[in-house]
């Protein structure tokens, strides 16, 4: 099959080394344990939308740390214990909305999805942080307890704790998805929180930085690229800072099954930095190539998605 990256046998072989700081474990136990003992704060307000046997509302919640966090829900009516599923989006957009959640919502799960801090959606950014480039894979680089990323994944659980938590969900039947940016906060999530049964990352994006940097000159990517031509001094520093919020680093603790997506064509996610991470998954897994898309996907991995929920969440 034809890759812009390695042949797809060496691809399928791609295993790079772990780059885990020493503190590493603690960086994510200290991390989870303080979004933990945050009060979610959640609030749900009706939204207007002429669905039938589906209630629609528009989400807020406190972000880690600060900041006002937004988002949409959509639950069946009824009273019964309802699976659920997170949504997370692709950078630097936003969360989605209530038309795309309908046909989750009408096959009787509740929904789940997230604006990430301070992009397209209406969440809020508290994050201090020093200069940087321009976007937000540089923001806090300087400092590992300061990056972006950090805040966005432990948002992201957070999120998945306020579905869990709702009394129409049962908390054993749970799942998360996402494209790009959401595929990579999917496998971010899967690693740090016990409650996905089934975690779907497309095209996943925050996987292998090194390697992603060295090959591709797209965004998101080169946005690091291009913070360390003013800095080159920093490598090191920002490597460092990048090793915690890593996929790569993550991918050995994840737990659930999990299904990825890989375009071969991919030059903004190249292959190579999704099979990296996919490699070091040791849980049930599959993936699903596609050598001719670009950061995209065909139409039959929407129902490829569906029918994996409907096997996995459905009693």
């Amino acid at each position: 099959m034809p890759s812009i990256d390695m042949p797809l046998e060496q691809l399928r072989q791609y295993k790079p080394s772990l780059y885990r700081e020493e503190d590493f474990d603690s960086y994510w136990e200290k991390t989870l344990a303080e979004s933990s003992r945050q009060p979610l704060n959640a609030e749900l307000i009706p939204y207007a939308l002429p669905t039938k046997g589906v209630q629609c509302y528009a989400v807020r919640f406190d972000g880690f740390k600060g900041g006002r966090l937004a988002g949409w829900y959509l639950r069946p009516e009824g009273h019964g214990k309802y699976p659920g599923i997170c949504f997370y989006h692709g950078y630097p957009g936003r969360a989605q909305r209530p038309m795309d959640l309908l046909t989750y919502a009408a096959q009787g799960m509740c929904a789940l999805s997230m604006d990430c801090r301070g992009q397209l959606g209406q969440s809020q950014n508290a994050l201090p942080s020093d200069g940087h480039y321009s976007g937000w894979m540089t923001q806090g680089i300087r400092d590992p307890q300061q990056y972006y990323y950090r805040y966005v994944f432990a948002d992201a659980v957070r999120a998945l704790e306020l579905l869990a938590h709702r009394d129409e969900v049962d908390e054993n039947r749970l799942a998360v998805t996402g494209t790009s940016q959401g595929g990579g906060i999917t496998l971010a999530v899967a690693a740090l929180s016990d409650r996905p049964i089934l975690a779907m990352p497309d095209i996943p994006f925050l996987c292998d930085y090194r390697r992603a940097v060295e090959l591709t000159a797209d965004l998101p990517y080169s946005e690091i690229s291009s913070f360390l031509k003013h800095y080159p001094h920093m490598y090191g520093e920002v490597f460092r800072t990048l090793s915690y919020c890593d996929n790569l680093n993550l991918a050995p603790w994840i737990q659930c099954r999990t299904v990825v997506s890989n375009s071969l064509w991919d030059t903004v996610c190249p292959p190579s930095t999704i099979y990296g991470v996919y490699n070091h998954i040791t849980a049930e897994k599959q993936i699903e190539i596609f050598p001719y898309h670009r950061h995209d996907m065909p139409y039959e991995q929407s129902e490829t998605r569906f029918k994996l929920l409907m096997e996995t969440l459905r009693p």
